[in-house]
């Protein structure tokens, strides 16, 4: 069964860092592309960021220079790398894998960032 499990959420300070992580199963090295994407209150979810099985990756030009994606393929896992948090990056990040031509989404994961 293909799934993905997000985790590494919480509450932070401004200017603070997280690390999201990404647990794909049954192999992250079977999905050819996968994104973040985050939902904050009463908004649209949007994307943030991507990355392929080559390792090439591409970051929303509103997080760029604070953002960076990643994966290890040994581990089965993504990573969302978030520097400099402020504000209005609250939200709920969902990790997203291209299966079989559809999308499949976690459930994500919460990030709160207090002022």
């Amino acid at each position: 069964q293909v799934q993905l499990v997000e985790s590494g959420g919480g509450l932070v300070q401004a200017g603070e860092s997280l690390r999201l992580s990404c647990a794909a199963s049954p192999s992250s090295a079977s999905f050819n592309t996968m994104a973040w994407h985050r939902q904050a209150p009463g908004k649209d979810r949007v994307y943030v960021a991507a990355i392929t099985t080559d390792d090439l990756t591409n970051i929303d030009d509103s997080v760029k220079g604070r953002f960076a994606i990643s994966r290890d393929n040994a581990k089965n896992t993504m990573y969302l790398q978030i520097d400099s948090l402020k504000p209005e990056d609250s939200a709920v990040y969902y990790c997203g894998a291209l299966h079989n031509d559809h999308w499949i989404w976690g459930q994500g994961t919460q990030v709160t960032v207090s002022s």
